[in-house]
């Protein structure tokens, strides 16, 4: 990051995979995502996120294979000028990830699997 001095907010969120989903619970999850296709679509919206907030830099983290309840899945990280920008950008970064990202879900329960059909709301 060539603007450090500038930098007067960091945001980050770390997204955890949870052990429960729909009620019932969760033992493993794969993760499956679509080569290049997933890296363009992740920094088309970093592209985006920039040009709507004040940002210094983002940085986008997402895992793809196999899961275990409490491991990390994505991090999203911003930095601006200011906190709101930071917030606002970061928030916005995730809730298009969960929506709209090439990822594909399947969960293992304790009786098969199934794949997500919709991410949790925000």
């Amino acid at each position: 990051m060539d603007s450090a001095g500038s930098v007067g907010a960091t945001a980050v969120f770390v997204g955890t995979m949870r052990d429960l989903n729909e009620g019932d619970a969760v033992q493993g999850m794969l993760l499956e995502h679509y080569p290049g296709m997933t890296e363009r679509y992740l920094e088309k919206i970093s592209q985006a996120a920039a040009g709507r907030w004040n940002l210094i830099d983002s940085l986008i983290v997402h895992r793809v294979g196999e899961l275990l309840p409490g491991e990390p899945i994505v991090l999203v990280a911003v930095w601006s000028a200011h906190r709101k920008e930071a917030f606002e950008a970061s928030r916005w970064l995730m809730e298009e990830l969960k929506s709209k990202a090439p990822f594909w879900k399947k969960e293992r329960l304790a009786e098969g699997s199934r794949w997500v059909e919709h991410n949790t709301p925000g």
